[in-house]
């Protein structure tokens, strides 16, 4: 149902009375998630993302709020929210208006934002149009979630979307307890510069409580631009002070539920859709990719070294089949269009030198395929392909290792610029960069013997079982209680007005 601001006020406002037992915190506290895309609750789980998986666990358990943009785009953004409820969690969501999409999403987050967090400053394109429109679509937000806030309620914002978001509420006066998630890396100063009002974005950063990276080297860039650019004090817990504010910074490995995949995988691969795809392999061995269709990604490498290794390795000419599924993205964006171009042209290109009457290379797929339907297609495989150019975790790697057969796993080729291959350093690591050394790994990963691929797979396992989707929530949780603990304690601050076109509400004091 659709509700104005006041009646969804009321409604909220009552639920977060419920307690709801967070790791460390009161127990009258509720989880308040705050995401840029909520699915909606009847979506099924086996379609969401790597962030809806993470967040959908940790509210499952916790019960609470989810806020945040349905996906669906408007004539023009209003402040009405939707409001349903499953279980324990209330999911708040609005529409975004065209222009409000083209600036906040397309624009500023996915044309400015994203090339610099991967590094891929060439690709950066900056509107001055596009980042008032991500600071408006930010303080939108803020005030349409302001109302629904209880007094006891930890507020959760996640990735690089909404990162004005907590800096904002602290000038409507928001006390809660506030932590910030980035899902992807973070770059190092002399990259970060790169982006025009870079220092606004920091500042906003250092407004909250706690922020969590994905590795130690995400938290050292960080860190860094915090004692380079801002000339902050930082402590070696991790703590630090910088425009004014005291925050933290701390490493949190996103991850899944090791056993239920797992047990997800082994059932799928006995599917009519694990069959089908077994028969048709004609008894060849499986090779299979599965990411988002993005340029980090590092999908036209992974193309180039499959079709440089049936180059020199004759012996795997139609004895293995690379499946890549890489469903579509961002397609206002010109740069995925064009990558989607130059895979057709891969794949047609390796297709037609090395394809048979009864065998094809390349399976090109660019639709989304279910979650479990893919948990099945990793378990029939013999090699898995987790090679991005940049990425902050990659949670495929971690599903692919979940999905193998104890008796006889598959092995996982990892891109070392993965956040997961600060974990998994017992994959087969490479340089994406390097389209010989991944045709070569590619090839050793094919004539690799049982035992080394079990001691491989045990290593990986031990790591997964270690970092799991309910550690990563809980531990996160816990550290922003600490760290709000004492910001909680010192005395309130001023309640500052904030300007009502949203213009000068990051960096500015």
């Amino acid at each position: 149902m659709t509700m104005d601001l006041s009646d969804a006020t009321g409604a909220l406002r009552a639920n977060a009375e419920k307690p709801s037992p967070l790791a460390g915190a009161s127990m009258s506290a509720r989880l308040v998630i705050v995401s840029n895309r909520v699915p909606s609750p009847r979506e099924r789980a086996s379609q969401a993302g790597g962030l809806a998986v993470a967040v959908r666990d940790a509210l499952r358990r916790n019960g609470g709020l989810w806020f945040g943009w349905t996906g669906e785009v408007s004539e023009v953004s209003t402040d009405a929210l939707k409001i349903m409820s499953a279980g324990k969690v209330t999911y708040a969501t609005f529409d975004l208006g065209k222009t409000d999409h083209q600036q906040f999403y397309v624009g500023y987050a996915n044309s400015t934002l994203w090339p610099v967090l991967h590094y891929r400053v060439g690709l950066l394109e900056y509107r001055r149009e596009d980042m008032e429109g991500y600071l408006r679509v930010n303080e939108r937000m803020a005030r349409s979630l302001l109302p629904l806030l209880g007094p006891e309620d930890v507020i959760w914002v996640h990735d690089y979307h909404l990162i004005p978001l907590g800096q904002i509420l602290r000038r409507m006066g928001v006390r809660n307890p506030i932590g910030f998630f980035l899902h992807t890396p973070f770059p190092v100063a002399r990259v970060f510069e790169a982006l025009p009002r870079h220092e606004a974005l920091l500042e906003a950063l250092a407004s909250y409580d706690l922020v969590g990276f994905q590795t130690d080297l995400d938290l050292a860039a960080f860190l860094g631009c915090i004692g380079d650019i801002a000339k902050g004090n930082i402590r070696s817990d991790g703590s630090f002070t910088a425009y004014g504010h005291t925050g933290a910074g701390a490493v949190f490995p996103a991850s899944i539920d090791g056993d239920g995949f797992a047990r997800m995988a082994k059932e799928s691969s006995l599917s009519p859709e694990g069959q089908r795809l077994k028969e048709s392999l004609g008894g060849r061995r499986l090779m299979i990719g599965v990411d988002r269709l993005d340029y980090s990604k590092g999908l036209v490498n992974r193309f180039l070294a499959y079709d440089r290794m049936l180059d020199l390795r004759p012996e795997h000419r139609s004895k293995v089949t690379f499946l890549q599924v890489a469903a579509r993205s961002r397609s206002d964006v010109a740069q995925y269009r064009l990558l989607r171009r130059e895979l057709e042209q891969a794949t047609s290109r390796t297709n037609g030198r090395y394809a048979e009457f009864d065998w094809v290379p390349i399976r090109y797929l660019t639709r989304a395929l279910p979650r479990s339907t893919i948990a099945g297609f990793y378990r029939l495989s013999q090699v898995g392909l987790v090679t991005p150019l940049r990425d902050g975790m990659n949670l495929v790697a971690k599903e692919y290792v979940a999905a193998q057969p104890s008796e006889d796993p598959g092995v996982l080729v990892l891109s070392r610029f993965a956040g997961a291959a600060r974990e998994f350093d017992a994959a087969m690591l490479v340089n994406p960069y390097d389209l010989d050394q991944m045709a070569e790994m590619m090839h050793r990963a094919l004539a690799m013997p049982l035992e080394e691929r079990r001691d491989r797979w045990v290593s990986m396992m031990e790591k997964l079982k270690l970092h799991s989707a309910r550690s990563w929530s809980r531990d996160f949780l816990r550290e922003l209680h600490r760290r709000a603990s004492a910001r909680l304690a010192a005395p309130a601050p001023a309640v500052a007005d904030v300007p009502a076109n949203g213009a000068a509400t990051c960096g500015k004091t």
